[in-house]
C-alpha cells in the first residue's frame, strides 16, 4: 500500500510560571496523571542513589543560603549597637570591625559553601536527567522497530516524531531543572518560615496571612488566562501546520499560483494567534503587578510592625533587617512551586503521549521453528485471506511460483497489487491462509530471516542525508568498494555517479533533492543489486526514468532476475511481456493468470488493458 503522508506539525502544551518574570501558562493535563507519573517515576529508580545525593545537597546548599540573612542581621546589629552607644557617649564605647568583620567571613563562608552543594547537585541531577532520557529514548527507538506497519499507515509522521523528539526533550528538560528546583523551594519555604517564627511569630503571622490574599486575587485571573493560553497553543500548532505544508510544497503552490491563498491563510491565523497571545498575555500580566501590590501591602505592614517591636527593645534592628529580607524572598518559592506544578503537569502529559507509543500493539510474537539458510525463491498462496479492517480485501487466494520464474502483477489502482507484496513480506499478518517460501511458512521463521530473503525496490525511492557509497552500502553490510562499483555498473548508475563532482563520495541531502527522481531510482536499484537476494520484487521500479534509462534498466534487470524469483508491479503492460507468469488483480482477487500471449489470446481483463494502452500510444 503504498500512500504518501503528510507530516503534520503538533503544537505541544506547556506550562511557565509567573514567577522570576515569566507567566503563567495553562499545561497540557494527562488524561491518567497519577498512573503516569508513578511510570515516570520507575524510570528514576535505577538512580535512586544520586537523587538521594541531590536532595541532601539540595537541603544543604539551601539551609546554609537561609542563614545568611540572620548572621547579616547579626552584623547589622553589631554595627548599630556599636555606633548607638557611641553617639550616646558611653566610655569606651566603639564600632568593633573586628567582629562584624569575623561575621562577615562566616556570611561568605556559607555562600561559598552553599555555591558548592548547588553545584554538585546541578552535576549530579544533569546526569541523572540524561540517563533517565537515554533509556527512555532506548525505550521508545526499539518499540518502534517492533511496531507493525499498519501503525505507520494509521499515523501521520508528525505524530510519531513529536512524541520521540518533543515530548521527551519536555521530559528531559523538567528533570533537568523543575525537580531540584522544586526540592530548592520546598527546603526554602519551610526554612524560611522556621527562621521568620524565630525572630517574630507575629510578624510571621503577618506575612503568611498575605498568602491567601495573593492566591483569592490572581486565581479569576489565572482561570480566564488559561483559555487564552489554550487558544494560543491550539492556533501555533495550525500555523506550524500550515508553514510546514506550504515550505515542503512549495514548488506545487507556485505552479498552481496559490501563493496569495498561501499569504492570506497565512495572515488569518497569524491574526488569531496574534489575538490569543495578546489576551492571554495582558491578563496573565495583571498578576505580577497584583503580587507586588499585594507583597508591598505586606512589606509596609511588616516595617511598620517591626519598627515599633524595635522601640520597646523586643527585637533588635538587624532581626528585623534578617526578617523583611525573609519576608521578600518568601514569596518567590511559592511561585515557583506553582509554576513547578503546571510545568510538571504539562510533563506528565507529554510522559503519557511516549507511553501511549510504548503501549501499541507490536507484531505477533515470533515462534520460530524454521529457518531459510539459502532460499530457492518457489512461493506458495494458499488460501490467503486479508483486510486492513473488518472487510476482507483478499478472499482465498492461490498462487503457486515456481523458482525462477519472473511474476508481473497488473491491475487498476486499488486492486491490492502492493498489498500482496505486503503481505509476502509479512507486513501485514494474514486473517486466514498460509504462504509458503519453498514449503515453509512465512509465520514459522523470523522477520528477519524472511525479509532478508528478499531485495526490494519502491515506486518511492528512499535515501538517507550520507554519501551515494553510504546509500549503497545499505544493501549489503561489509560490501566492498568493488562490489558497490559493480552493482552501480549493473544498474547503470556507475555512469553518472562518475560525473557528479565528489563521485562516489557526494554526500545526498536529507532530501536526495541534489540528484534527480530518476537517479534516485536507479541508486535504489542499484542497492538491492547489491544485497543479491534470492527472490527480488520491483514496485514500478522504472516509472521515474526516461525512456532510454528505462530501456537500459531493463536490460539489466533481466540479468538481474535470471535465476531469481521476481515479483514485478507494472502499470506499463509493455514491460512485462517476457514474464513467466502475469497475474492480473482487480479488488482484491486474481482474476486472470497466464502468459502474455495466453491473455491476449483469452481476449479478457488482461487484453482490454493491454490494447487500450497500446491503443492510446499508438494515438500519441
Amino acid at each position: 500500500m503504498s500512500e504518501q503522508r503528510k507530516s503534520q506539525s503538533q503544537g505541544g502544551g506547556g506550562a511557565m510560571g509567573f514567577g522570576g518574570g515569566n507567566m503563567m501558562m495553562a499545561g497540557q493535563k494527562a488524561k491518567n496523571f497519577k498512573g503516569t507519573f508513578r511510570r515516570l517515576i520507575a524510570y528514576l529508580k535505577p538512580q535512586r542513589n544520586q537523587l538521594i545525593a541531590v536532595f541532601f545537597a539540595a537541603i544543604m546548599s539551601t539551609i546554609f543560603m537561609i542563614a545568611g540573612p540572620k548572621i547579616m542581621g547579626n552584623a547589622i546589629t553589631e554595627l548599630f549597637e556599636g555606633a548607638y552607644s557611641k553617639f550616646k557617649g558611653v566610655p569606651g564605647a566603639e564600632i568593633n570591625f573586628d567582629k562584624i568583620g569575623q561575621i562577615l567571613l562566616v556570611l561568605a563562608g556559607l555562600y561559598i559553601i552553599s555555591s558548592l552543594f548547588s553545584y554538585i547537585q546541578q552535576y549530579i541531577m544533569s546526569s541523572v536527567a540524561q540517563k533517565t532520557v537515554y533509556h527512555l529514548r532506548e525505550d521508545v527507538n526499539e518499540k518502534l522497530a517492533r511496531l507493525p506497519l499498519k501503525y505507520y499507515d494509521s499515523r501521520p509522521n508528525g505524530e510519531t516524531l513529536s512524541r520521540v523528539t518533543n515530548d521527551i526533550d519536555t521530559i528531559g528538560s523538567t528533570l533537568q531543572q523543575s525537580v531540584t528546583q522544586f526540592i530548592t523551594s520546598i527546603v526554602t519555604i519551610v526554612g524560611i518560615i522556621i527562621m521568620m517564627l524565630t525572630i517574630s511569630p507575629i510578624l510571621t503571622l503577618i506575612a503568611i496571612i498575605s498568602l491567601p490574599l495573593s492566591i483569592f486575587v490572581i486565581r479569576p485571573i489565572l482561570k480566564r488566562s488559561q483559555k487564552h493560553f489554550a487558544n494560543q497553543q491550539r492556533t501555533l500548532g495550525q500555523l506550524n501546520g500550515h508553514i510546514e505544508e506550504m515550505y515542503t510544497g512549495h514548488q506545487v503552490v507556485k505552479a498552481f499560483g496559490h501563493e496569495k491563498k498561501a499569504v492570506a491563510q497565512f495572515d488569518k491565523v497569524n491574526e488569531e494567534l496574534y489575538e490569543a497571545g495578546r489576551k492571554a498575555q495582558f491578563i496573565s500580566g495583571m498578576i505580577m503587578p497584583m503580587m507586588f501590590f499585594i507583597g508591598n501591602l505586606s512589606y509596609v505592614l511588616i516595617s511598620v510592625v517591626g519598627g515599633i517591636l524595635v522601640t520597646q527593645r523586643s527585637i533588635s534592628i538587624g532581626d528585623i533587617q534578617a526578617f523583611i529580607t525573609y519576608s521578600r524572598q518568601f514569596t518567590q518559592p511559592i511561585t515557583q512551586t506553582a509554576n513547578i506544578a503546571n510545568i510538571i503537569q504539562s510533563t506528565v502529559a507529554a510522559a503519557e503521549r511516549v507511553f501511549e507509543l510504548l503501549d501499541e500493539e507490536e507484531e505477533i510474537k515470533e515462534v520460530t521453528s524454521a529457518s531459510l539458510k539459502q532460499a530457492k525463491g518457489a512461493v506458495t498462496f494458499e488460501h490467503v485471506d486479508f483486510g486492513y479492517g473488518e472487510n476482507l480485501l483478499i478472499e482465498d487466494m492461490n498462487i503457486e511460483v515456481q523458482s525462477g520464474q519472473t511474476v508481473a502483477i497488473v491491475g487498476p489502482t486499488g486492486a491490492g497489487k502492493t498489498t500482496l507484496i505486503n503481505l509476502l513480506m509479512r507486513f501485514y499478518e494474514l486473517n486466514g491462509g498460509t504462504i509458503k517460501i519453498d514449503g515453509l511458512d512465512t509465520r514459522s521463521m523470523s522477520r528477519e530471516d524472511l525479509r532478508a530473503t528478499f531485495g526490494i525496490v519502491l515506486q518511492d525511492t528512499w535515501l538517507f542525508n550520507g554519501t551515494i557509497k553510504d546509500n549503497l552500502a545499505y544493501g549489503k553490510e561489509g560490501a566492498t568498494d568493488e562490489e558497490i562499483f559493480a552493482a552501480a555498473k549493473t544498474a547503470r548508475a556507475h555512469q553518472f555517479i562518475r560525473t557528479l563532482p565528489e563521485g562516489y563520495n557526494t554526500i545526498l541531502n536529507e532530501e536526495a533533492s541534489n540528484i534527480s527522481q530518476g537517479q534516485k531510482q536507479l541508486l535504489t536499484i542499484a542497492r538491492a543489486v547489491l544485497a543479491d537476494p534470492p527472490i527480488m520484487i520491483l514496485d514500478e521500479a522504472t516509472s521515474s526514468v526516461d525512456t532510454r534509462t528505462e530501456v537500459l534498466i531493463q536490460q539489466a534487470m533481466k540479468r538481474l532476475m535470471k535465476g531469481r524469483t521476481s515479483f514485478v508491479i507494472a502499470h506499463r503492460l509493455s514491460t512485462i511481456r517476457d514474464a513467466d507468469l502475469i497475474l492480473v488483480m482487480d479488488q482484491g482477487k486474481v482474476i486472470e493468470q497466464g502468459t502474455h500471449h495466453e491473455m491476449l489470446a483469452s481476449n479478457g481483463f488482461y487484453a482490454e488493458l493491454y490494447n487500450s494502452q497500446f491503443s492510446k500510444q499508438t494515438a500519441i
